[in-house]
């Protein structure tokens, strides 16, 4: 059975600005790096940076992305950097919890959100869409 995500790994042109955007944008904790890739942590979460020519050029049309947990305390801060590192912000939020999504510099998409699944759960039970079932 699998137990979790061990970690992310994310193909990019541009190794030094990709990891300049992990580190010192998002404030992840660099732990190691080599001529083709580096080896990030954001908590216990483990981001691969690997270098590849074939990365692409912008972001994928479909709303697959990659969402990394924030503290409320410190969800204004973090958004103020990535804002005015330049990434662009790809999508309003409109759901429960604060969020801002929000492209790397090779277009993956990412979002920084507070809250939980649990308090996700929480919120549509308090208001659930038509055909809405709970499992848990």
């Amino acid at each position: 059975m699998i137990s979790g995500v061990n970690h992310i790994t994310f193909a990019v042109r541009d190794l030094e600005r990709s990891i300049s955007f992990y580190r010192d944008v998002l404030g992840f904790k660099l732990i190691q790096r080599h001529e083709r890739g580096a080896y990030l942590l954001a908590g216990d979460l483990w981001i691969c940076l690997d270098l590849d020519p074939t990365t692409r050029q912008g972001p994928l049309p479909e709303y697959t992305h990659v969402a990394f947990s924030v503290s409320a305390e410190n969800f204004d801060g973090v958004s103020t950097r990535i804002r005015e590192a330049g990434s662009s912000i790809w999508k309003q939020n409109r759901s429960e919890g604060a969020s801002l999504y929000f492209l790397d510099p090779d277009g993956h998409k990412l979002e920084i959100h507070v809250g939980t699944w649990k308090d996700r759960l929480a919120h549509y039970r308090r208001k659930a869409p038509p055909g809405m079932q709970f499992f848990e």
